[in-house]
């Protein structure tokens, strides 16, 4: 399935898109506030893992991809955490540096609201951020997220959102 916002191509990633994402989910500086990867193999576990929890409840990352470029810029959307599934349904989103200050995280973020809301029947998403994330704040922050509480065991501040 393959879905677009006015500047973004979704569609869920395969195997083979791996090295494409590994380019910026392997920046360690980059991905300093969320999960990074040291090789290929931990990355295709990591999209085998969330493929195989979409099959069983119809949502998972999304590879993103500039539509006038076609380069894959991102990874993220609505999921459950195949590694930690106590929080229910949450949006997360990690992109190349190139993207950064454009607006792409916002514009996946709402895409998935209304995806949430319109598509999968979701009452409410959820959300983390690193602290020292302004950026990631500040999408939060637009999209309507409310922030709840800091998680000390995750070094991460919670957020939720009612559709």
């Amino acid at each position: 399935m393959v879905l677009e916002t006015s500047r973004l191509t979704l569609r869920p990633p395969r195997l083979a898109d791996a090295a494409a994402m590994l380019t910026f989910l392997g920046d360690a500086d980059a991905q300093r506030h969320t999960l990074h990867f040291d090789g290929l193999r931990a990355l295709r576990h990591h999209i085998a893992a969330h493929e195989r929890h979409r099959r069983r409840i119809g949502c998972g990352p999304w590879l993103v991809i500039e539509t006038a470029t076609g380069r894959t810029i991102g990874w993220g959307g609505l999921y459950e955490d195949p590694f930690d599934r106590r929080w229910g349904i949450e949006v997360a989103y990690s992109f190349a540096r190139a993207a950064w200050g454009k607006g792409y995280a916002g514009e996946l973020v709402a895409f998935c609201l209304d995806h949430a809301r319109d598509q999968l029947g979701l009452r409410e998403v959820v959300a983390f951020s690193h602290a020292d994330n302004a950026g990631s704040r500040r999408v939060l922050k637009r999209a309507g997220f409310a922030f709840e509480r800091y998680l000390p065991d995750m070094d991460r501040n919670f957020y939720r959102r009612t559709l």
